[in-house]
């Protein structure tokens, strides 16, 4: 399957992107709330995702997104793994990407319908996919072989992520250098953990984070983005850009 390369291009290097998940009593006044400070505090994008919400709530949102139009970039997540779903929303409401939790592997709970997925993605090139391995809440089957899964995630989405046992919990680094040898230049991405102390170290191995209840007051997905963790997560952000630009020069 043709993949696109033209994920710096769009995203640049190391992009962030916050996640909505959709909680409180007023879902859409909340997100948009959430989604000016990300766009004010120089964060990349966002995932929409029905976390807390319903799929009637991503929409709604993408809907007044694709309305507003901020300065961010627009990622769509259904969960579980409904990427049918994931590509006609993004379609529609012209998003960039969409996030999956596996893009491949066998897991106890089920595998991807990789036929189905391939025609979703033929039909649609230019939406990029972020797709996880071994993923968080996802127990591989026995024997299964990380790197090989990894090799195959890398035929079938633009970046994958690596996550560690759960929502907020720290991805094991040990797990993201692993990652980043299979992967080589193929693109990663951190999905979960992340915070103002393990940053510097973990993204010096990565190509862009999604950051969730690192943003939010007691690290819970229930509440409101605090614009001040935001802040001080992205001047991290910003020393890891530069040591990267570094050792580029």
């Amino acid at each position: 399957m043709f993949l696109s390369q033209r994920y710096h291009e769009v995203f640049g290097r190391l992009p962030i992107f916050g996640m909505i998940h959709l909680a409180g009593d007023d879902q859409l006044s909340r997100a948009f709330n959430e989604i000016a400070i990300f766009e004010e505090e120089s964060v990349d994008g966002v995932i929409i995702e029905n976390y807390h919400g319903s799929i009637n709530d991503v929409e709604s949102t993408l809907l007044e997104t694709a309305w507003r139009k901020p300065n961010l970039k627009i990622g769509v997540n259904i969960l579980p793994n409904e990427f049918y779903r994931d590509f006609a929303l993004a379609e529609k409401y012209n998003a960039d990407f969409i996030q999956l939790d596996h893009i491949s592997g066998t897991y106890r709970s089920g595998t991807l319908n990789f036929e189905s997925y391939k025609e979703c993605k033929e039909k649609h090139p230019e939406i990029m996919v972020f797709g996880g391995v071994w993923p968080k809440y996802y127990r591989p089957v026995k024997e299964s072989d990380l790197e090989a899964d990894l090799k195959v995630g890398m035929q079938r989405a633009e970046a994958i992520v690596v996550t560690g046992e759960g929502t907020g919990k720290e991805t094991p680094l040990d797990k993201i250098k692993k990652f980043r040898e299979v992967l080589g230049e193929h693109h990663l991405i951190i999905g979960a953990g992340l915070n103002h102390d393990n940053a510097y170290e973990q993204l010096r191995l990565a190509d862009g984070a999604i950051v969730g209840s690192c943003f939010k007051s007691d690290n819970n997905t229930r509440h409101s983005v605090d614009r001040r963790r935001v802040r001080d997560f992205m001047a991290v952000v910003n020393e890891v850009r530069e040591y990267k630009e570094n050792i580029k020069s």
